[in-house]
């Protein structure tokens, strides 16, 4: 079904008139006084951008699709204004303004003219081809200090979210996903109805497991307005650095969503990509930053499987929506019959495991840690507790500030490793893998890890690695913007001192490559991606 315009002639005469004076490049100024041109037009179900010269101009369509109204003028201004408003808070780089579209007596149109006001464009700045962080995954992939910034940037975007004091957590999430069961329903040819039917009940019996937990998120302020559609297609690299736009504007309630069910998105797109460890850097860093959402990462994996539904759906009816102009895109039925498959295998249970990595500092611990974090336990991968990150975390700090000598004292130190045993045994009550990434150097440590995955009957793997000492000076000193504040005098003393090796451990020489080394390490404890 194509998205239904407005009945009368005259308004979708006037839609085409405004559509193209918009593209002939006339309201746009460009070099020299004269019209910018060519214009390039996309189109949504929604809106229509025209990009000319350094700008985006953005008309919203006269249409009403049930869950948005934008079939007047006053409607589509309303909505520009909330897009203008919302987007500024995260994005203000790129939303610069609202215009008027007047239409003179004559029927001239102008952009703030002196004639009836007959539409509204919103201006945007506009971002190089090849910037939406969909093209850069496709093109070259996501680096590992994008991933970084794009974690700082949706910290801050929900740090900064207003809060919404809730207590109906779980029937908020019930109502999603029922109305997102029964659109899946409705395309039995395309969407398996026994994959959609087992879907919906174990969808339906993780909500209710979990209903607690979804409650006293709203009770905790966790729920909150969201940016609400956090995808790759809406976040661009401008100046260098992640930024998310077009955010979800039409519907509060629908934008008003758990923190974590908003990064989910994300999230999931990375995982459908295969980009495993990317999609569990972004799941950490965010975590190492927001620790109020430490007790809640059970909910990751229904949330995500929710979102790649959802997405199973949409495309399910964009590909109707081709049928009504004649042709049925068979590549819109293939694409959502394998975002239903991956939410299949989303809600899969995997066990929880608990994994140490230990040595001393420049043996590649945190390196180690990244590289088979997204391969272990459920989707996003492990929970990686590093040492030097907490230790910053209890400091009051960010994980680059570097920490004088007081803060590493023997008893500060018991503190930190206080707080990975802690923060393990909660991810792994809750059903997730944990990485420890910390020295273990001392014996007790190494019992202590060792008795939290005891408490949780979860299998228990002891990683130790080994450097020779130049090679371990040479990795801290080639460090930049990490966590750790080790340095080569650090590394000598703990040459000198360490004489404590654990016999029960995994050793392993981490001189050469760390993707090999990873590998390796992954087949000899029997887990991996396919």
């Amino acid at each position: 079904m194509l998205p239904r315009a407005l009945s009368t002639t005259m308004a979708v005469m006037s839609e085409a008139e405004i559509i193209a004076w918009l593209e002939s490049g006339a309201p746009f100024t460009g070099e020299g006084g004269g019209p910018v041109e060519p214009v390039r037009r996309i189109d949504t179900h929604a809106a229509s951008v025209f990009l000319a010269g350094d700008r985006a101009w953005k008309l919203k369509r006269p249409v009403s699709l049930g869950y948005l109204d934008f079939s007047t003028v006053e409607r589509r201004h309303a909505a520009l204004e909330t897009e203008l408003r919302l987007n500024r808070r995260s994005a203000p780089a790129l939303y610069l303004g609202l215009h008027r579209i007047s239409c003179a007596p004559d029927g001239t149109l102008a952009l703030d003219g002196a004639g009836e006001t007959v539409d509204w464009l919103l201006e945007m700045r506009r971002f190089p081809d090849g910037a939406l962080l969909e093209d850069r995954v496709a093109s070259e992939g996501l680096d590992d200090a994008t991933v970084v910034a794009l974690a700082d940037h949706v910290a801050a975007i929900h740090a900064g979210a207003d809060l919404c004091r809730v207590t109906d957590g779980a029937a908020r999430l019930r109502k999603v996903a029922d109305d997102n069961g029964a659109v899946m329903a409705r395309y039995p040819d395309w969407l398996d109805a026994g994959k959609v039917g087992t879907l919906r009940a174990r969808i339906d019996q993780l909500i209710d497991r979990q209903a607690p937990l979804l409650d006293a998120r709203g009770r905790e302020g966790r729920i909150r307005h969201c940016h609400g559609d956090l995808h790759l297609g809406n976040i661009a690299l401008v100046d260098g650095r992640p930024l998310a736009f077009d955010r979800l504007e039409f519907d509060t309630a629908l934008a008003t969503i758990d923190l974590l069910y908003d990064l989910a998105f994300l999230l999931m797109d990375l995982w459908e990509q295969g980009l495993f460890r990317q999609a569990n850097m972004l799941f950490n860093r965010y975590l190492d930053l927001s620790p109020e959402d430490e007790n809640a990462i059970a909910l990751l994996p229904l949330f995500m499987a929710m979102r790649a539904s959802i997405r199973a759906h949409v495309l399910a009816t964009r590909a109707e929506q081709e049928g009504g102009k004649g042709s049925t895109d068979a590549a819109l039925v293939g694409h959502a019959r394998h975002y239903l498959d991956l939410a299949l295998q989303l809600v899969e249970p995997v066990p929880a495991r608990l994994i140490a990595v230990g040595g001393l500092s420049g043996t590649g611990k945190s390196t180690l840690a990244r590289l088979i974090g997204g391969d272990v336990g459920a989707a996003p991968g492990a929970r990686i507790l590093r040492s030097d990150v907490l230790r910053k975390r209890l400091a009051g700090v960010a994980p680059e500030t570097r920490l004088d000598p007081a803060a590493y004292t023997r008893e500060k130190s018991h503190a930190v490793y206080a707080e990975i045993d802690r923060l393990a045994g909660v991810a792994l009550r809750s059903g997730r893998a944990v990485i420890a990434d910390a020295m273990f150097a001392a014996g007790e440590e190494r019992t202590a890890i060792r008795t939290v995955a005891d408490a949780a009957d979860c299998q228990f793997d002891g990683i130790w690695l080994t450097l020779a000492e130049d090679e371990r000076i040479a990795r801290v000193e080639a460090r930049v913007a990490d966590a750790s504040d080790a340095d080569a005098g650090v590394v000598r003393v703990q040459t000198a001192r360490h004489a404590d090796v654990p016999a029960d451990w995994l050793m392993i020489e981490t001189e050469g490559d760390m993707r090999a080394l990873a590998a390796r390490i992954e087949a000899i404890l029997g887990f991996g991606q396919a």
